[in-house]
């Protein structure tokens, strides 16, 4: 059952992490549109603050798969 819950806590990790950082391309347009006064930073700050969540939770996924494989 170790195995399984090991695996589980990485795909989740692998999927978390493609969805933080995937949206990083679109900061970058983010950020050039709001350098070029064409738009507020709301967006920008909105699409970072997702990225930086889905980081967590996927960084915490991995972390959570190796703590139970070392037990």
């Amino acid at each position: 059952m170790r195995p399984i819950r090991i695996l589980w806590n990485e795909m989740i990790g692998f999927v978390f992490v493609c969805l933080g950082v995937i949206p990083l391309f679109q900061a970058y347009k983010a950020y050039r549109e709001f350098d070029a006064g064409n738009e507020g930073p709301g967006r920008l700050f909105l699409i970072l603050g997702f990225c930086a969540i889905m980081l967590y939770f996927g960084i915490g996924s991995f972390l959570r798969a190796r703590r139970i494989g070392r037990s």
